[in-house]
């Protein structure tokens, strides 16, 4: 791989090996990391219109909704209309929790595999993804 001084092109290197891991990890159970992301998401926030969850998640509408479809095609979530019919909220269903209870155990050990390879610089990686993030804020 060729070296970069591109802070960008470097942390989507990163972002894309250490996607790939929980990827392989998610396999057997057939979802992805975005997908298995947004099910914790709304395990954390409970039924959500499709605004709070994309700012919940930090994702634009587009992006979210991509990623939506086949968990909603799957009936792992489902959306229905609220008080304003503009408005779509978003739910985990009874199969996306099982999903979830299934995928977790997965998750924790990619979780396990990535702290063991950041050993001691876990807390100010995350330090630095922190300021990162504000950046944009």
């Amino acid at each position: 791989m060729l070296p970069t001084v591109c802070v960008c092109t470097k942390l989507r290197r990163s972002a894309r090996a250490v996607t790939a891991l929980y990827d392989d990890a998610l396999a057997p159970i057939g979802l992805t990391t975005p997908q298995f992301a947004l099910l914790r998401a709304l395990q954390r926030t409970g039924a959500s219109p499709l605004s709070t969850l994309a700012t919940a998640t930090g994702l634009d509408r587009t992006t979210l909704n991509r990623t939506l479809q086949p968990l909603e095609t799957d009936r792992l979530i489902c959306s229905r209309p609220g008080a304003d019919q503009r408005v779509r909220i978003i739910e985990l269903t009874g199969a996306g929790m099982a999903k979830l209870a299934l995928g977790t155990p997965l998750w924790e050990n990619a979780q396990r595999r990535m702290a063991d390879a950041l050993g001691t610089e876990h807390d100010r990686l995350f330090a630095i993804l922190d300021r990162i993030e504000e950046i944009r804020a």
